[in-house]
């Protein structure tokens, strides 16, 4: 970890901060979700420049020691997938390995659609290939009280729960909430942050340090833009149709990972039909694993990552 470097890159005129390690000619970029940060990839950015690879993890815009964009309110994942690309261009690398998880799956397979030559190959974490769109996810078919559908609300419901507590507080709610395989879902009468209870411990593999680091971040940022993107633009059409991934891809699955339950994504992923989009996709399932399957399953999840460097890296 002390040997990871962090300065701040130029994309799109806002200021990105990096955190990288590792020399090689080949590069790998880290693209977190939420309530994630550069520091969740923390044991993979070591495991895979100690293999020979330079291994860089960003705070997306708006998270972070990133800059905020002026109007956080027009931005939509289209951002995202334009600020990863001008960043390769700041960093003067042409072609990746992208990794995404959470809702950072979305910008991979996005850039990888968009600018396959900038593209060695995709692997993300829990989350298969999905459009934003309308139907990214089936909120229709889950009650009132999903927090997905939550905190899309206009501006002021998440605000006003999160705000309840200190940022250090609503992070351990939500990741250990999120390290559950049921989806959380508050009744009529409850707010998210009302679905914690206290007495719960943080998980095995996320320490109070870790817990700390992440608060630290989340602090400087807060939630202003994490609400936006991605949930509230979640539903925002990004404008494609049929897109394709090309480039060769791996979906690390954690069977007690809650996203599992969400309507028609097991179907989705087990029939196969997401390789509809990502015809070249491979897809490993971790018994034991849930949405947190890199930081708690580190070593697993770590050589999962480098063999498929070391394939498709040639």
């Amino acid at each position: 970890m002390e040997n990871i470097q962090h300065k701040h890159v130029e994309a799109r005129g806002l200021k990105l901060h990096v955190a990288e390690i590792g020399s090689g000619p080949k590069a790998v970029v880290f693209l977190h979700g939420f309530p994630e940060i550069w520091y969740t990839w923390r044991h993979q950015l070591v495991s895979v420049a100690s293999k020979g690879y330079r291994a860089i993890a960003i705070d997306f815009r708006g998270y972070g020691l990133s800059e905020q964009p002026a109007e956080p309110e027009n931005d939509t994942f289209i951002d995202l997938v334009h600020d990863v690309v001008a960043l390769l261009d700041s960093l003067a690398i042409d072609k990746a390995f992208l990794v995404g998880k959470d809702f950072g799956a979305l910008p991979a397979y996005l850039v990888a659609a968009l600018h396959p030559e900038r593209v060695s190959g995709v692997i993300t974490l829990g989350i298969p290939f999905m459009l934003p769109g309308p139907s990214a996810v089936q909120n229709h078919l889950l009650p009132e009280g999903f927090y997905i559908s939550r905190w899309q609300e206009p501006v002021g419901r998440a605000e006003a729960d999160f705000g309840r507590f200190d940022v250090k507080t609503v992070i351990r709610n939500i990741y250990i909430l999120f390290s559950r395989s049921e989806i959380p879902i508050a009744a009529a009468d409850q707010e998210i942050m009302d679905l914690f209870d206290p007495a719960t411990p943080l998980p095995p593999w996320f320490s109070e340090e870790d817990l700390s680091v992440y608060a630290s971040l989340y602090e400087k940022s807060g939630f202003r833009y994490p609400l936006r993107v991605p949930y509230r633009t979640l539903k925002v059409d990004c404008g494609l149709t049929d897109p394709k991934v090309s480039a060769p891809s791996l979906l690390i699955v954690g069977e007690k990972d809650y996203v599992l339950n969400f309507p028609g994504i097991e179907d989705y992923i087990r029939t196969g039909a997401v390789k509809h989009f990502v015809p070249d996709l491979e897809i490993t399932y971790m018994a034991e694993g849930n949405h947190f399957v890199h930081e708690q399953f580190p070593e697993q999840v770590n050589q999962l990552i480098v063999f498929f460097l070391d394939k498709h890296g040639i």
